[in-house]
């Protein structure tokens, strides 16, 4: 499987990497929405991760171009907006998944797995 991390701290992005790196995946990496949209159609990944608050475009929207191009994607949007209102226009705009940060390393193992198998 063909992996995207978005998320403008390369904090996460490692920590998510770090989580998911030793299931023999592939995975690219982007800072921001315009970045990983590049990365997107130069890679075709099968999952993406996506942060939400991110400089020049944010996820919600990267979600909806992603979706455009691939509606097959599968999409687990990582957030520290913690309201409910986000993760349901989250999903509205066709993310799979919604995870809060900060996240345990088990409930993204079990997010990831669950879009895997999905």
């Amino acid at each position: 499987m063909r992996l995207l991390i978005v998320d403008d701290s390369n904090i996460i992005r490692r920590s998510i990497q770090r989580e998911i790196g030793d299931q023999n995946h592939e995975i690219r990496t982007a800072g921001d929405g315009i970045e990983a949209l590049k990365v997107f159609d130069e890679f075709k990944p099968d999952i993406v991760t996506m942060d939400i608050t991110m400089p020049n475009m944010d996820g919600l929207s990267c979600v909806e171009h992603i979706l455009q191009k691939n509606a097959q994607t599968r999409i687990l949007v990582i957030s520290a907006l913690a309201d409910k209102g986000t993760a349901v226009e989250a999903v509205k705009r066709g993310a799979t998944g919604f995870l809060l940060k900060p996240f345990t390393s088990e409930t993204l193992a079990t997010e990831i797995t669950e879009l895997f198998v999905d």
